[in-house]
């Protein structure tokens, strides 16, 4: 049976009953479709556009689709907007915005079949499209400027505290993100763009007056309150992708613009948080700056300012301390690294708390210590005093009197502030010669602290920094295993009799400082018990050469003096000197300089602790206070103490400008080394370049003065390891 066509005219009369009860649902005045009038209409747009030609009625029904919409928009929705304002105007568009959407939703489903086949065919916007686009056209360009501005003033509102309607602003800001149909480019450029404008005119208002009334942390506050308010609008009502674009506004007018304003405020500026430790406003300002570019960096100079000032001081104090209380043996220098460690464990907890880590201000507190660290006190170089401080914890009754717990914490610290010392060179040295000390005179407190400090060096500097002092630890070891051994011989062999208790400690010469031996002649006493531990040794290892450090021996002897007998603690040369009075009552200086073989000033000093010191073991003639070689010496009979055993002290050697020879004598190989470790890779190179290469393989042990680099280059020239490039005098070749 063949079906009846029907005519346009005809069949868009049909259409529009249902076009019109749509409206009057939409006006809230009917009842929904039921599913019989939805199949009528569906049924007669798929029959208008399967018909024969000329009778395809599909091109006329896609037009007037669109036109059903824009009849609909001019005759109800735009009067019905144009008549309100502000908020209510607001209210109306989003109330039409619904009531649109649901048209097209209908709409598009009784058309569904032009969009099936002819749309498809020819390539047209979509139902859906062309109904949104009929909006957007005659609705959205009308009225956005107006909502905008009535938008924009409803934030000011709630940005000075008023209630407004959220859910009304998303609501309309909904409309701006979906009539860009996918893009954002309504709602960026309609409304985003005005609205930041806006927010950074308010703020900039606000922080003008706020900058001249409120101290810094105040100030803060606010910042971050404005800042959190502005999230929590983003969370509400505009879309989600203003969030960075509000804030860095925000940011920028509250914290950038008056940045060196807010940090450098009298009285309650950066420097100021910092010498009252207002903690908890310190992070503040960390949070706030540390999410603006560069933001941190006037703060961290602040911070570098403040510690190198704060230590400045310390070295100050100390210096003044120094020169009033000569007497007071260094030990303001001594307080001043406790106070340099207090400083430090101070403002790292700044850099950890506050500052959440940042490597911004792990540099400015490396900077700022660097500077002070490096200053000298009382001619004492940093690393002098680093290495006394560390003696006297680490010694036997040293000043300082902690827990084992304690020493490891303080140990820790001082390996942190050895970081910041040039001349990390000049520290392995004294440090060197006092472990020496520790250990040759039994002064060392507790071996596993000298082994824990050795392995904090070794990882802080590397394993070439601690090798000597490793090897000395091990060596003293030995040495007790080899005493055991030697007391086991004598116990063993009945004419090996010293005839003195004999203790020897058999060091490494390549591992220790170097220490002076001279051809001392030795009482027979001695001499006995020199040979008796050699005649040991030999069978242990003949390949081996002894060198007797008799500077560094000690003695035990018997004084029989009148009222009671004295041990005298003394030195091996002190020892040998009484020792000649078993023989002779009176001796001049120039016999006793004769028999025992030594040089002027050593036996000047021996003498010296003798007879002109504390004890008066020896009577010199004439009395003065000083030793000459015209004096003569005769035993004190009559000398008593009231102690039972006396240490009898020699003059103490400033070991300062030998430390300093030996590290500069160090340096010179260490300069020529790195030469020609980088001539040998390099072949060719520039005396610049070569000159900072130098600097920089250096510089982790001690800064290389420039001057000491181009005199080690002449000397390396003259021995023929470099030559000057013979046209370009500033180039330098490697002789291989």
């Amino acid at each position: 049976m063949e079906r009846k066509t029907i005519d346009l005219d005809q069949g868009w009369n049909f259409m529009l009953t249902g076009i019109n009860k749509l409206k009057r649902i939409l006006e809230g005045g009917e009842e929904q479709f039921s599913s019989e009038e939805y199949m009528m209409l569906y049924t007669t747009i798929y029959n208008m556009c399967t018909q024969k030609p000329p009778n395809d009625y599909s091109q006329q029904l896609y037009e007037k689709y669109r036109e059903a919409f824009e009849g609909y928009i001019q005759a109800t929705v735009l009067p019905s907007i144009r008549e309100k304002h502000d908020e209510f105007m607001l209210m109306e568009v989003v109330k039409r915005w619904t009531n649109h959407k649901i048209m097209v939703r209908w709409l598009s489903r009784f058309f569904h079949y032009l969009d099936r086949y002819f749309i498809a065919r020819r390539s047209l916007p979509p139902l859906h499209d062309v109904g949104l686009l009929c909006f957007r056209d005659l609705v959205y360009q009308e009225v956005f400027g107006k909502a905008r501005d009535a938008m924009v003033v409803l934030i000011d509102k709630e940005r000075e505290g008023e209630q407004i309607d959220r859910a009304l602003l998303k609501n309309v800001l909904g409309i701006f993100v979906e009539i860009g149909m996918g893009q954002m480019d309504h709602y960026e450029q309609d409304f985003e763009q005005v609205m930041l404008e806006d927010t950074g005119s308010y703020y900039s208002r606000k922080a003008s007056t706020w900058i001249v009334e409120d101290s810094c942390p105040d100030y803060m506050l606010k910042a971050e309150e404005c800042l959190k308010k502005e999230r929590d609008r983003v969370s509400h009502y505009l879309h989600s992708s203003s969030e960075s674009k509000l804030v860095e506004k925000v940011q920028h007018e509250l914290l950038v613009v008056y940045a060196n304003q807010l940090l450098e405020k009298e009285h309650s500026g950066c420097r100021a948080l910092l010498s009252d430790d207002k903690v908890e406003d310190l992070s503040r300002m960390y949070r706030l700056y540390h999410k603006i570019t560069k933001g941190l960096e006037p703060v961290a100079t602040v911070f570098k300012q403040h510690i190198t000032a704060d230590g400045t001081v310390l070295v100050q104090q100390a210096e003044e301390a120094a020169s009033n209380q000569t007497a007071n043996g260094g030990l303001q220098e001594q307080v001043l690294i406790r106070k340099i460690i207090e400083l430090h464990d101070k403002y790292m907890t700044y850099v950890n708390d506050c500052f959440q880590n940042h490597t911004l201000f792990h540099k400015a507190m490396k900077e700022a210590f660097e500077i002070f660290c490096n200053k000298t006190v009382a001619g004492s170089s940093s690393a002098e005093l680093l290495a006394t401080f560390c003696d006297n914890i680490l010694k036997k009754g040293g000043s300082e009197k902690l827990s084992d717990e304690a020493i490891e914490e303080t140990l820790e610290k001082v390996v942190k502030l050895l970081a910041y010392i040039s001349d990390k060179d000049l520290f392995a040295e004294f440090y060197r010669k006092k472990l020496a000390r520790r250990l040759l005179f039994d002064r060392s407190a507790n071996d596993d602290h000298e082994r824990s400090i050795l392995t904090k060096l070794k990882q802080q500097c590397g394993g070439q920094f601690t090798s000597k002092m490793e090897g000395m630890v091990t060596d003293l070891t030995l040495a007790r295993e080899n005493q055991t051994s030697f007391e086991q011989y004598l116990s063993d062999n009945s004419n090996a009799n010293p005839g003195i208790d004999l203790s020897v400690t058999v060091l490494t010469t390549g591992f220790w400082p170097s220490y002076k031996s001279s051809d001392l002649n030795l009482p027979a006493e001695m001499v006995r018990g020199v040979e008796v531990f050699k005649e040991f040794y030999d069978q242990k290892s003949k390949h081996r050469k002894l060198t007797w450090i008799y500077s560094l021996g000690s003695c035990h002897l018997t004084g029989k003096f009148d009222p009671k007998p004295i041990e005298l603690i003394v030195s091996t040369y002190q020892a040998a000197l009484l020792l000649l009075f078993n023989t002779s009552d009176r001796l001049s200086y120039s016999e006793i300089m004769a028999q025992l073989n030594l040089t002027h000033d050593d036996v000047v000093r021996l003498l010296h602790s003798l007879s002109c010191a504390k004890y008066k073991i020896l009577i010199k003639e004439p009395n003065t206070k000083s030793v000459t070689p015209t004096d003569s010496f005769e035993f004190n009979h009559k000398f008593t103490d009231r102690m039972r055993r006396i240490k009898i002290p020699l003059p103490v050697v400033d070991e300062r400008k030998k430390v300093v020879e030996d590290v500069d004598k160090d340096r010179r190989y260490a300069i020529d080394a790195a030469i020609v470790r980088i001539m040998k890779s390099r072949k060719v190179l520039g005396h610049q370049q070569l000159v900072s290469e130098c600097v920089e393989q250096l510089s982790r042990m001690f800064k290389p003065d420039i001057k000491a680099i181009k005199k080690r280059m002449e000397d390396l020239i003259t021995r023929d390891y470099l030559e000057r490039d013979k046209e370009n005098p500033n180039v330098f070749r490697y002789l291989a």
